[in-house]
């Protein structure tokens, strides 16, 4: 049988079968995992060498497959695995010690002071996208915001549909270097001879960021005027809910004085504020300032520890409660697991010679004016699975180990593949109707998930478009 074809139809049916169980909403670790060793095993039997730089072999080739996840596993663990760990670590700790709860509560409570209806609604988007730095879970944070924000919101006379809709989409891609997904990139783009030693930080704000923060303003301004519209169009209609009863439901009372509250307000988002202002020192003086996301958070989490003896008076019970940040590191253990299986997959596209065929296939798309084309096709694929299935991140991790070698393939930037693509995926979320976060949002306001999709179908679709020509504009 051809190779060609044997190749072609080896990689067809894996990928299908992973997003298969994507839109299934199975466990995909498992499925990447065995789908990259069944592809590695076909490219032995084409007498083809496995696609990893001075891969060891065991001496057996039956063996040989899962020398490559232990290699893979090894190779994350001391790049972007350990940095999720730790941002997995220190956010559990974050919320042992309430401050997560200082700092929603510090960010909320304005927004009960503003009375115009409308005027909510961009700003509650804005401060959503801002907590989202404190909550990076987009189904927690709309459970947070359905507690507190959405009461004061109906009493301020939005309609329950417009206020689910900014709250469904309230997590989405704020630019941080605390964002797992990001780390994962950067580190992927470091692989990439014009962006050797990229840090995650650099990423966000030379890149990531000069797309990101535009799109959110703009999606917060077609926020605005489409849910106004829809409102008006649905005024005349029954079961809008106008005449709901509304019971706030407050969070537990942040007790403490001004200082506590400030500090304590400032130690979720404490890493991010080194690392801003090591890169902004970097830009004023011109020297190389290198804090890492590892050691700010560390950083953060010592100070964070003096914080809670001071407010304990010493007591023992402060450094018994640390064990909640070694226990977030356990947590965040599936979120490095799927980047490995990730890796293992592309590994076993790779061998089987996948990506040399479509090096050679896409060579006529250089220079000819068409290097919108692969991003372009890779956002549509993530429109069509992430509506389907509902998960944004997981595709987005599964298809970072793909971003070096399909940009070298179509001779472009990577960038110009990472950036939409990211977006992308954490975008076309609240588009999905079967995604956690629009199904929470639609049983808290008792609507159906297609009514909630209806309200965050346009911003966020505007928003991609938005992205993805402002993309190309800058990064081609």
């Amino acid at each position: 049988m051809d190779s060609n074809l044997i190749m072609y139809a080896s990689a067809i049916i894996a990928v299908l079968i992973v997003i298969y169980m994507l839109i299934k909403k199975m466990d995909i670790k498992i499925t990447l995992f065995l789908m990259g060793i069944i592809l590695i095993f076909i490219s032995m039997a084409m007498g083809k060498d496995i696609a990893i730089k001075k891969f060891v072999s065991t001496g057996s080739l039956w063996l040989d497959p899962l020398q490559v996840i232990v290699t893979q596993f090894k190779d994350t663990f001391t790049a972007a695995g350990f940095i999720v760990l730790i941002l997995g670590g220190y956010t559990a700790y974050m919320s042992s010690i309430g401050a997560n709860d200082v700092t929603v509560n510090a960010l909320t409570k304005p927004i009960s002071k503003v009375k115009s209806v409308y005027i909510l609604v961009p700003l509650v988007f804005l401060l959503g996208n801002a907590l989202s730095l404190v909550v990076p879970s987009a189904s927690n944070l709309a459970i947070i915001l359905l507690a507190t924000l959405y009461p004061i919101l109906r009493k301020a006379g939005m309609s329950p549909l417009t206020a689910g809709a900014i709250i469904a989409t309230s997590a989405t891609i704020v630019p941080t270097p605390l964002g797992s997904d990001n780390v994962a990139i950067a580190e992927e783009l470091a692989k990439h001879a014009s962006f050797a030693g990229l840090t995650v930080t650099d990423y966000v704000f030379k890149y990531h960021a000069l797309v990101s923060i535009p799109t959110l303003l703009f999606i917060a301004v077609v926020h605005y005027f489409w849910q106004k519209r829809m409102d008006k169009k649905a005024s005349l209609k029954a079961g809008t809910g106008s005449n709901e009863t509304i019971e706030e439901t407050k969070t537990a009372e942040v007790k403490g004085g001004l200082l506590f509250k400030t500090v304590y307000a400032i130690l979720p988002v404490f890493p991010i504020v080194l690392l801003l202002v090591a890169y902004g020192l970097q830009l004023v003086t011109g020297k190389a300032i290198n804090i890492s996301v590892e050691v700010a958070t560390l950083v953060s989490f010592i100070l964070a520890i003096v914080c809670e003896l001071i407010r304990h008076k010493g007591n023992k019970s402060v450094l018994e409660k640390t064990e909640a940040f070694f226990k977030g590191m356990g947590g965040a253990i599936p979120i490095v697991a799927l980047l490995v299986a990730a890796s293992v997959f592309v590994t076993g596209l790779k061998s089987i010679g996948l990506m040399d065929e479509l090096q050679s296939a896409m060579q006529h798309i250089q220079g000819n004016g068409l290097d919108f084309v692969l991003p372009l096709i890779l956002v549509a694929l993530t429109a069509l699975i992430v509506i389907l299935s509902g998960s944004g991140i997981a595709l987005v991790f599964a298809m970072v180990p793909l971003i070096v070698p399909l940009a070298e393939a179509a001779g472009i930037s990577p960038i110009s593949i990472s950036v939409p693509l990211g977006l992308a995926g954490n975008l076309f979320r609240a588009v999905s109707p079967v995604a956690a976060v629009v199904l929470i949002v639609a049983g808290t306001v008792k609507a159906d998930p297609i009514a909630i999709v209806k309200r965050t179908s346009v911003p966020m679709i505007a928003g991609v478009i938005f992205m993805f020509i402002l993309s190309m504009i800058m990064f081609q």
